[in-house]
């Protein structure tokens, strides 16, 4: 690499004067990683991987039509993701209808995103902020916007963490001590569309698989301890989106290559220990944790 490309991307000369730029960004991103470490957990256990993209590119499409209007990216983000969790609540009652459903949805989405912004005639850097993620850049209303929101999503994790634990782990079980399995399926699935719009806002689009799939699916490599899984999954999520931040400060490069690079090394890592703790009998296989 020439020192050129390597000083484009890694130039840190007025490092301090940026991150006093940046505090109340970092203090966001710390806040959606919570709510994306701790939505992850429930991902991985009822296996909505898939359907986190396809929300993610419906809110793609609502945020690309709110910039193409002239109106808060935000709240058209959370009506794109609001829409298609209702889809998906409707239509995919059971794995296979909904993948199908998802299926359906996301080129769609992606389609109308792609339009949209073909018709916006703005700034080529708001274009290319919604599928790469651009908290670094994020106004003080839009801040408010995703502080909220994750309030709100925190707060309905809080009162239906139990109930939703047993009805993802085991549904049948849960459903014959009493546990309204199918009332929590759409709130749920409301509530995933929420945190995937505001963590959008950090790693764009494409790439929001990094933030609400991946530190659960770390942290289960490690654990099958069912407490010890979501704080780890915070842990790492937290630390994927801060320290993106914080490496991105200074680089004419977007946040999300820096945010899905450490998660990932953070995903190998947990793997490899995992392996090792397998192999020398000192657990059992973490992935047990969440596979009910």
């Amino acid at each position: 690499m020439s020192p050129d490309i390597w000083h484009q991307i890694f130039n840190y000369d007025d490092y301090g004067q940026l991150l006093a730029l940046v505090a109340n960004s970092i203090i966001a991103a710390a806040v959606l990683g919570v709510v994306g470490g701790l939505i992850s957990t429930f991902v991985m256990m009822r296996d909505l991987a898939f359907a986190v993209h396809g929300i993610a590119e419906l809110s793609f499409a609502g945020a690309a039509a709110a910039l193409l209007l002239g109106v808060n990216v935000v709240a058209g983000s959370l009506a794109g993701s609001v829409l298609a969790a209702v889809v998906i609540g409707a239509l995919g009652v059971r794995v296979r209808d909904r993948n199908s459903a998802i299926g359906v949805l996301m080129p769609f989405g992606l389609g109308l995103g792609v339009l949209f912004l073909s018709l916006y005639k703005g700034r080529a850097a708001n274009k290319f902020g919604l599928l790469t993620g651009q908290i670094v850049a994020v106004d003080t209303p839009q801040t408010a916007w995703l502080i909220g929101v994750s309030v709100v999503v925190l707060l309905v994790l809080a009162v239906i963490w139990r109930p939703l634990t047993l009805a993802s782990l085991d549904p049948d079980v849960a459903a014959a001590r009493g546990v309204p399995v199918r009332a929590l399926s759409p709130v749920f699935t409301l509530v995933l569309g929420l945190a995937v719009a505001t963590t959008i806002q950090i790693v764009g689009a494409l790439l929001v698989l990094a933030l609400v799939v991946t530190p659960a699916a770390a942290a289960t490599r490690v654990t099958a301890s069912p407490r010890l899984i979501p704080l780890l999954s915070v842990l790492f999520a937290v630390t994927s989106v801060v320290g993106g931040i914080l490496i991105a400060l200074g680089s004419s490069i977007p946040i999300s290559p820096y945010v899905t690079t450490i998660a990932f090394v953070i995903y190998l890592t947990c793997r490899a220990v995992g392996a090792v703790r397998t192999r020398n009998g000192w657990a059992r296989r973490p992935s047990a944790a969440v596979a009910g």
